[in-house]
């Protein structure tokens, strides 16, 4: 699981176009940024929504006191890249376990990716009031969503059952990864047996709606580095996919669309023209330390999600929403009138 940020970290080090910095004073120079991804990843991931939720507020109100302020795209960037590794992480445990219906995430990956990528290129024109403004709409939005939403992982009238048969003779799946299994009838009723045998049944209708609003949330995702999860869950919840389904295809969805993002802000500028290609403007130096937080953040939330009351910590975070987005439309206000 930790293979992939060590071997992020060692490439970085060794290959990425620094301007001329370098030294253990350039490379160290933000180890104090592991800490508070950790936290921040293991509270998203816990819970359920994007990690840069929580990491472009941080990175705009909190990242100037104890260093020196950022620009709206870096603030995505490094938003982006160490969500795309800390969701990952987590959402390989969901497929491990059996929670991830690959037909709808790829359905939906499909069609809200050129959204996303579309919301990314447009984020390079947008001046830094919008980008505030828009990332304080996608806040109420997510506030709204928790405080009003049942995300928690596996209550309320979906309630799975435990297999009669304790898990051992699951569904036939020869594609499934890891040791769960479904099958589909002839009516399009999905049944999915997890890891510990616990059954799942639903159908995969509502594909339209899903469409609309997690095409919604992509144009955010593209511009704010969030708000695909936090905003399409709801179509998922509301066509009836079991809760822990619903959790661990959504990880899926994020993890794709957030790398794509990732992707589109680091290279695309210099296609359209709004700022030449120059990788050593990432800074290097903090994602080495955000990357594996991230990860372990992903890895720990499980445990977390055992120990402490997923709605205590859902309706805490919906607070800190408000409070964020409060504060963001009164930056974007000052920098618009």
């Amino acid at each position: 699981m930790f293979t992939a940020p060590v071997l992020f970290v060692a490439l970085v080090y060794l290959f990425a176009p620094t301007d001329g910095a370098g030294g253990s004073g350039y490379w160290l120079e933000y180890w104090w940024l592991f800490p508070f991804f950790l936290l921040g990843a293991t509270i998203v991931n816990t819970v359920g929504i994007s990690g840069a939720a929580l990491f472009v507020p941080f990175l705009i109100f909190i990242f100037p006191l104890l260093a020196s302020p950022l620009d709206a795209p870096t603030i995505v960037k490094v938003g982006l890249i160490s969500e795309s590794f800390g969701l990952s992480s987590s959402a390989i445990a969901f497929v491990a376990h059996g929670l991830v219906d690959r037909r709808i995430g790829t359905a939906i990956v499909g069609g809200a990716l050129p959204l996303v990528v579309g919301g990314a290129f447009l984020s390079f024109f947008l001046p830094e009031p919008v980008f505030q403004l828009m990332l304080a709409v996608v806040l109420t939005l997510s506030a709204y969503l928790l405080f009003n939403l049942d995300l928690a992982h596996g209550h309320g009238s979906d309630e799975p059952t435990a297999a009669t048969d304790g898990g051992n003779d699951l569904p036939d799946d020869d594609d499934k990864l890891g040791h769960a299994g479904v099958s589909v009838d002839g009516d399009g009723t999905v049944t999915r047996v997890d890891r510990s045998g616990t059954e799942y049944r639903y159908d995969r209708s509502g594909y339209f709606e899903r469409f609309g609003t997690y095409g919604f949330g992509g144009v955010f995702q593209g511009v704010a580095g969030f708000g695909i999860g936090e905003i399409g869950i709801v179509s998922m919840l509301r066509s009836k996919i079991p809760v822990r389904v619903a959790i661990g295809t959504n990880h899926i969805i994020v993890a794709t669309t957030a790398i794509a993002a990732s992707i589109t802000h680091v290279f695309g500028g210099g296609l359209v023209g709004a700022h030449q290609l120059d990788l050593a403007s990432t800074p290097w130096n903090m994602v080495v330390f955000t990357v594996p937080a991230t990860v372990t953040g992903g890895q720990i939330a499980p445990y977390v999600t055992s120990a402490v009351s997923t709605r205590t910590l859902k309706l805490f975070v919906a607070a800190l929403f408000v409070l964020i987005s409060t504060a963001l439309y009164v930056l974007a206000g000052q920098g618009l009138f």
